[in-house]
């Protein structure tokens, strides 16, 4: 592999003009297909196999027309103090409401007057009217939006407090400016890293036209593949942070070899045959990772998965062949004086040794330390993760700035916690032979479950085979004892079907939580050993070693769970949460940590890699382990740290986002790079090493015959070369 990607290297170098057009004609062929594409028009959420969408689906037949995925509101109203809004004058200007939103939009499929639909609270100081479209809510128009915004403001001006709530107001997330702080601090850390603004200019550039055709072609491919609002955020977000760091290790790597007196062309063959072996593979963990994200069999997860493994491999794309191609306009302004000084420095036997070299002889010296500091400072942070709760975010999480948390409130206020997350229970009276009867016994059962505030009547289908009944829980929706209440409910459905052959369901948004968050628990673990034991297989693979593998999959479990502990303590449980922007602490979001175990695997490799392969490369070369340790160091140590401060600075940015998800995984693919690169690699991982010594890179022979060899090193490229020392340098005497 590396012999091809040093001929593609060059080749790339001498046609850097053709390749450069190439790129920029595919990213305006991506953003004319983005700006001509029509705006998606649903960001559909189904659960396959699950209870509360086998309901969801019967709804579809058995009620046609009744929009079970259209998008709602509900427009809530307090009295003044003293007042009731059931005073003449409350109510006709309520009533008057109604009317308005009736006619304010023809996808509007029903509004309910809350003084015939019961929507008064007891004490008469809150009414809501409760509203229901035909279509989706990203499928609602700007004059619907606008109409029902636009509702209420004559009431307010007649002191009553309005509130709009439910998903109609559903808009795309809001970028703030952290996302372009982190790419600014991506930029200093860049221009300090090679002392070049141009070597600087190159990784950045690069990625920005990889992510550029990402995300696009996610915009154009919107509404046809169905992708939710957030997919293109969250390709944007990995596809800059990967596309930066692949970019950093070629352009150094380059600068490397040019610092040895290669030739330019030479150089970035070189390069791309070297790191680009490395970006290769750990884009390849990458993007396996993310596709393996289908194994859950949540469609949107999948679709997220597929869409960000796709930014990533156009990150790969343009890092083999984009990036040698720029360094070849760059020429030796890729090199700044002050660099060019620092790598004559470095290659002088008695220079002095860089911040890499002496961290790693200091973790040589106290191994033992180094390792328990690591892993006990690691553990306590993972504490937290034992109290994980999953759930799915509804109005209640929302900014309490917002109109749809302020219309939570009141209505948790003036009707109850449970009011903001009822449940739909769907009857299927097809193969009961009293189906009345069969409902009568399922809103008694219902009844008779604690927690439960309230039982609607029930309401029949036109062809009076299936009821549906709706109940309000007496908890808020994300409450342990409104998921024990969904569960009771099916628990008495298993005994209904038995007697009379009627089907209970339990359905609604909160089910659906609920459901997802349950599969998503079932899924974390098998996910989570595949994905280690891939990392195992490919590490093997690559550094023909048992232990090495088997340290870095260990390392990046601790990593992980630390990560999800540090997510606990911030999103649930609330520490530091003003620092973050948290205003309402929750459930974490159920798809985060198995997301997040994917990314963060992906780059937990890349520094392994990166790090790692300098290590054997010199241990192969006839250093001693320990030797070799300080090489590896010495080499990589700057270039990684530079790399990881990148991607959590590209990460942070997200935090600031106004979607409480993308702000989720910022921090938490944020804080996980942090954990695995500087305290698992640069700690853990050059202690373990130092304390097994050579029994580190054994393998058994047979092992070793059977494994394929694919270079990441570049051994096999060196001797295909077979060319003497480069200026300056003194050939080596190699013992393996």
């Amino acid at each position: 592999m590396a012999t091809f990607l040093y001929k593609l290297g060059r080749l790339t170098f001498r046609r850097r003009r053709y390749v450069a057009l190439i790129w920029v004609a595919l990213l305006a062929l991506a953003g004319f297909g983005a700006a001509s594409a029509t705006t998606a028009t649903s960001s559909s959420f189904s659960i396959p196999g699950t209870e509360a969408q086998r309901a969801f689906d019967l709804l579809d037949e058995r009620f046609p027309g009744g929009s079970a995925d259209g998008a709602t509101a509900r427009v809530v109203f307090k009295a003044p103090e003293g007042e009731k809004v059931t005073s003449a004058a409350n109510k006709d200007e309520i009533q008057g409401i109604v009317g308005e939103l009736k006619s304010g939009s023809d996808q509007i499929a029903s509004v309910a007057d809350p003084y015939t639909a019961n929507a008064v609270s007891r004490d008469g100081s809150t009414a809501y009217i409760s509203v229901s479209y035909e279509v989706s809510s990203m499928e609602l128009t700007d004059g619907t939006r606008e109409a029902l915004q636009e509702a209420g403001e004559a009431a307010q001006s007649s002191g009553m407090t309005v509130e709009i709530g439910g998903d109609a107001l559903q808009v795309m997330p809001e970028t703030g400016v952290t996302e372009v702080i982190g790419v600014a601090v991506a930029a200093v850390v860049l221009v300090i890293t090679f002392g070049s603004l141009i070597a600087a200019g190159l990784p950045l550039l690069t990625a920005l036209i990889g992510v550029g055709i990402g995300v696009s072609l996610i915009t154009a491919l919107a509404n046809v593949l169905d992708l939710g609002s957030t997919t293109s955020m969250l390709a944007m977000m990995i596809g800059l942070a990967v596309g930066i760091d692949y970019a950093l290790f070629i352009v150094s790597r380059y600068r490397a070899e040019l610092a040895e007196g290669r030739e330019h062309e030479d150089a970035a063959g070189r390069a791309v045959g070297t790191a680009g072996s490395a970006v290769v593979f750990a884009g390849l963990t990458v993007v396996i990772a993310l596709v393996g994200l289908a194994v859950v069999n949540i469609p949107m997860l999948s679709k997220m998965g597929f869409a960000a493994a796709g930014t990533v491999a156009i990150a790969v794309v343009i890092a083999l062949t984009l990036v040698p191609a720029m360094l070849g306009f760059a020429g030796k302004r890729v090199m700044g004086r002050k660099a060019r000084k620092a790598a004559e420095a470095e290659n002088q036997p008695e220079a002095k040794p860089n911040m890499g070299t002496r961290w790693a002889r200091f973790v040589l010296r106290r191994p033992v330390w180094v390792l328990l500091a690591g892993v006990i400072g690691l553990g306590a942070i993972a504490v937290p993760a034992a109290s994980l709760e999953m759930g799915l975010p509804d109005d209640g999480s929302q900014p309490k700035s917002t109109t749809q948390r302020q219309a939570y409130d009141l209505l948790s206020d003036g009707f109850g916690p449970g009011f903001n997350g009822p449940l739909l229970v769907v009857v299927d009276t097809k193969g009961s032979t009293d189906g009345r009867t069969a409902v009568e016994r399922v809103s008694q059962e219902i009844e008779g479950i604690g927690h439960v505030a309230a039982v609607t009547p029930a309401a029949f289908n036109k062809a009076g085979d299936a009821a549906t009944i709706t109940v309000i829980p007496q908890d808020r929706p994300s409450s342990t004892d409104t998921e024990n209440v969904v569960h009771s409910i099916r628990d008495a459905g298993v005994d209904i079907k038995g007697d009379t052959g009627a089907e209970v369901l339990v359905t609604g948004a909160t089910a659906m939580n609920i459901d997802f968050s349950e599969k998503m628990n079932d899924a974390l673990l098998p996910y989570l050993t595949l994905v280690v034991g891939l990392a195992f297989l490919l590490l093997m693979v690559v550094f023909r070693s048992l232990l090495v593998p088997l340290k870095a999959a260990l390392g990046f479990l601790l990593s992980v769970v630390a990560a999800l502990g540090a997510v606990v303590a911030v999103f649930q449980w609330g520490w530091l949460g003003s620092l973050f922007g948290v205003e309402q602490t929750g459930p974490i979001m159920s798809m985060m940590p198995i997301f997040m175990v994917g990314v963060v695997f992906g780059l937990a490799m890349d520094y392994e890699v990166f790090l790692v392969t300098r290590m054997r490369e010199a241990y192969v070369h006839g250093e001693t382990p320990g030797q070799a340790i300080v090489t590896g160091f010495r080499h990589g140590a700057r270039v990684v740290t530079a790399a990881a401060v990148i991607m959590m600075a590209v990460f942070a940015g997200f935090i600031g986002s106004s979607e409480s998800m993308i702000k989720m995984i910022g921090f938490a693919l944020a804080i996980a790079v942090f954990f695995d690169a500087f305290v698992v690699r640069m700690a853990i991982v050059p202690a373990v090493l130092a304390l097994l010594g050579r029994r580190a890179w054994w393998l058994p022979r047979w092992l070793d015959r059977v494994l394929p060899d694919v270079d990441v090193e570049g051994e096999g490229l060196r001797k295909n070369l077979a060319d003497g020392p480069a200026v300056g340098e003194e050939r080596e005497t190699v013992r393996v």
